[in-house]
């Protein structure tokens, strides 16, 4: 093993200078899995130089809100990458998470977690499972905008944005090619949100034709969650939106046996983050019986990213070895099948030892046998003839009524604009609704230039202009409605971009 050791080193002295990464050791079991996990990394040789920083539990209480201080800003912006163990955001007193905050504010898009199976050594249904999820990471729902309009009723915005789906469905393609996978599944539930998820789809669509050689297919995320836990095998990489990734990244994870092997990926234009899934732990710490394997898995992605792809294989190989051959810790003991329950370190030491090792009943890892190089792409904005042609004005009125409200909206006179349709949560009530749609206190009610072809079934609407819109509001106010938001409604390149209210 040593001769093997002294000619990895020889090899890293070639490979040039090491890469610096920040390192956070984190909370709980962190320091104790990340020390592991080192251990491993320099006896594989990997081409690193870590730079230790301080986050997570002792800064919070500290006094720093953030979790952070700006010595870890610094290096980590110095360095692009990071490594990080898990940490734990005190219970109270407003603390927000650290990990939305490094992920937002470094931009870090791409979420990728692989999965598979471990089968038998570790207890799943479905042992040829392998797929990879990868989950835009800062839009969708996730944007955190919500308010409360009335008594009776919040909002959440879900946000997509072009940008951000072109970003996560070309990485995910790139992500294919580089490490030699056959197909993208995108998922999506565009037979509702027509516009948001319409958009994720659309590009997704229009992405796959630049890469024949990846099969492509998209699924509604309903029966799509539903194939995945029942057939994990059929899927190779799958991408999705924020919320839909969140769930089903879980999903996959679980069904594999375990959550806490799983590492990800946290990828940026400018950073990268890697991490186990799992979290601190802190029930355990101390206790030198954690498994480190989400971590390690963390950092053979961080391998993969910078390139070092034959010492990723090398690491991952060992691993599991490892498991293959009995030595397990607590969480994946099992008394009839392991050969030995060991410590985090004792593990750390079994995967060394088997460095240059592959496994011989699971798959063999071989990230080597794609390129291991992702392209990047920088999104340009195409010019769009964009048309105001109504607005959708929220109501916030109590009554039961929907004619009441409609009768009343449609006598104002204001400025060349007539009440085309109102909706309540999203279903249309008026005019011709029916008596049995149960309503709260926000009404949408919709405006649109008094000359516009409304009752055709396709409507065709007409321009109008911003002046409009205020004298209607200014009209509202003075026959008493309570105006809590509106919406401008507008057409691009002569296309609808609003949705129908359900049953218009």
């Amino acid at each position: 093993m040593k001769n093997d050791i002294l000619v990895q080193d020889s090899n890293q002295k070639k490979m040039g200078k090491a890469i610096k990464i920040a390192v956070a050791k984190g909370d709980g079991i962190g320091p104790e899995i990340m020390t592991a996990t080192l251990h491993i990394l320099k006896a594989a040789g990997a081409n690193i130089e870590p730079e230790f920083i301080d986050l997570g539990e002792q800064v919070y209480l500290s006094g720093n809100t953030a979790g952070i201080n700006k010595e870890s800003w610094d290096i980590i912006r110095r360095n692009k990458l990071i490594l990080k163990a898990p940490v734990t955001t005190p219970q109270g007193k407003g603390y927000k998470s650290l990990n939305v905050t490094l992920r937002k504010s470094l931009g870090l898009y791409a979420n990728v977690r692989p999965v598979s199976s471990l089968y038998p050594f570790v207890t799943t249904n479905f042992p040829k499972m392998d797929v990879v999820i990868i989950r835009e990471n800062e839009e969708d729902l996730y944007a955190g905008i919500e308010h409360q309009q009335t008594r009776d009723v919040v909002q959440c915005l879900k946000l997509i944005t072009r940008p951000g789906c072109e970003r996560i469905v070309r990485y995910a393609f790139e992500y294919a090619k580089a490490y030699g996978r056959k197909k993208v599944t995108c998922m999506v539930k565009d037979n509702i949100m027509k516009l948001t998820d319409g958009l994720f789809h659309q590009v997704f669509k229009k992405i796959s034709v630049e890469y024949p050689t990846i099969e492509s297919e998209s699924q509604i995320i309903d029966i799509g969650s539903a194939k995945l836990a029942a057939h994990p095998e059929n899927y190779d990489v799958i991408v999705t939106s924020n919320l839909y990734g969140d769930i089903i990244s879980d999903i996959a994870a679980e069904i594999a046996g375990s959550v806490g092997l799983a590492g990800s990926a946290n990828i940026g234009a400018n950073v990268a983050m890697f991490e186990a899934i799992h979290g601190s732990a802190p029930d355990i710490a101390g206790q030198h019986i954690a498994n480190p394997s989400g971590l390690i898995n963390a950092a053979i992605l961080m391998l993969a990213h910078v390139g070092q792809l034959e010492i990723a294989d090398t690491i991952k190989n060992a691993l599991l070895a490892t498991i293959e051959d009995g030595y397990h810790t607590a969480d994946i003991y099992q008394k009839n099948t392991s050969k030995k329950k060991v410590s985090t370190q004792e593990f750390a030491n079994k995967v060394i030892s088997r460095l240059g090792n592959n496994p011989k009943k699971l798959s063999i890892s071989k990230l080597t046998e794609g390129s291991g190089v992702m392209k990047t792409f920088e999104y340009k904005r195409k010019k769009s003839n964009k048309v105001l042609v109504g607005v959708d004005v929220f109501v916030d009125w109590e009554g039961s009524d929907p004619n009441e409200i409609g009768n009343a909206l449609s006598q104002i006179n204001a400025y060349n604009l007539q009440l085309k349709m109102i909706t309540n949560r999203g279903v249309k009530v008026f005019p011709n609704g029916l008596e049995e749609t149960y309503c709260t206190d926000h009404w949408r009610c919709r405006f649109v230039a008094l000359d516009a072809e409304i009752q055709q079934a396709i409507p065709s609407y007409k321009a109008i202009n911003h002046e409009q819109i205020v004298a209607l509001l200014s009209k509202l106010n003075t026959k008493g409605f309570d105006t809590i938001k509106t919406e401008n409604l507008y057409e691009f390149d002569g296309k609808r971009g609003f949705s129908l209210g359900q049953g218009e």
